[in-house]
């Protein structure tokens, strides 16, 4: 594999090797992860602004990321978008239907769309949703969207691997106490409230006011300007309000790139991702590690049969792994 041909075909904006690129760094396999680190190295650094997008299932998010998207291709932007499906716990498949959702997006040549199967990985993003971002990047585009599989008690990952994080919610979702009950409410920049059209208009007009109640309730933060969050109507199908969130949303990513917010929440980002990937790493080779082969069973028959604890198991799995001592009887 020419690794340094690749890195300048995706830094050229070829499409097909951008995808090839992802695919490679998806990829599982020792001697593509090598190939992925020197890829990633030889690849120019172009920061694009990330957001990230969740939504409760059903509310629009396909549709709002193509009419999103599209406004923005058709000013000038570059977009590519990081849709992550979820896999099935039993098979390991996944539909990876967005793009067929996104029919018109897909087919934009200021357009690129990627789904990517969440393959059990928490938190609402693929493993390498991070790496891809910045082929992305890479490959041109200025404005990279990451949607997640749905709001769920962990789809807080995203959070930390994008600048902003848009949360997009139906008319009549909920009063104010139950919108500061959702601990997601905590790390929206925005909200917007999809489906402000005909008959749903003024449920949705409603629903923005509760929101914004509540998010008036929430402490503010130290790193964003006065007003923020906020909450706002759009309708996707009709593409009204779209204008107006990416002005908020451009407004806020330029207030935190010149406060010097942007790049320090990067930095922390890039911290808490090493400590992902060490954590990732250690179950990986726990995995295919020789010495475990025969430990591991026994193991899980200890603690299954309630003779073993499940933090004693985990050392003693542990200490053989790193050839210390182990403690557990």
């Amino acid at each position: 594999m020419d690794i340094p041909a690749m890195a300048e075909a995706v830094a050229r904006g070829d499409r097909r090797m951008l995808a090839r690129a992802i695919t490679l760094i998806e990829s599982s396999r020792p001697a593509d992860r090598q190939a992925a680190r020197e890829l990633l190295t030889a690849l120019p650094d172009r920061p694009a602004m990330r957001i990230g997008l969740s939504g409760t299932p059903g509310v629009g998010k396909s549709t709002f990321i193509e009419s999103f998207g599209l406004m923005l291709v058709e000013a000038g932007h570059r977009v590519a978008v990081l849709a992550v499906d979820p896999s099935s716990a039993r098979s390991g498949g996944s539909i990876l239907g967005d793009k067929t959702r996104m029919e018109h997006l897909s087919r934009h040549p200021g357009a690129f769309i990627r789904p990517s199967p969440s393959q059990s990985q928490l938190g609402g993003v693929a493993r390498r949703t991070r790496e891809a971002i910045r082929l992305c990047e890479a490959a041109g585009h200025d404005v990279v969207l990451v949607e997640t599989v749905g709001v769920g008690q962990s789809e807080t990952m995203v959070a930390d691997m994008t600048d902003l994080f848009v949360l997009l919610l139906a008319p009549g979702g909920g009063d104010e106490l139950q919108g500061v009950k959702r601990g997601i409410m905590e790390i929206a920049d925005l909200i917007l409230v999809n489906k402000a059209d005909g008959d749903l208009r003024a449920t949705a007009i409603r629903t923005v006011a509760d929101y914004a109640g509540a998010l008036r309730l929430l402490r503010k933060r130290n790193q964003d300007p006065e007003g923020w969050p906020q909450a706002l109507p759009v309708s996707a199908l009709d593409a009204q309000g779209l204008a107006e969130a990416w002005t908020a949303l451009s407004a806020l990513y330029d207030w935190r790139r010149d406060e010097g917010v942007l790049a320090r929440t990067r930095a922390a980002q890039a911290v808490t991702w090493l400590e992902r990937e060490i954590e990732a790493g250690l179950h990986a080779r726990l995995a295919r590690d020789p010495r475990l082969a025969d430990l591991m069973p026994d193991l899980r028959a200890r603690v299954a049969g309630g003779t073993l604890p499940a933090e004693a198991a985990a050392e003693t799995a542990l200490d053989a792994l790193l050839g210390t001592a182990s403690h557990t009887p």
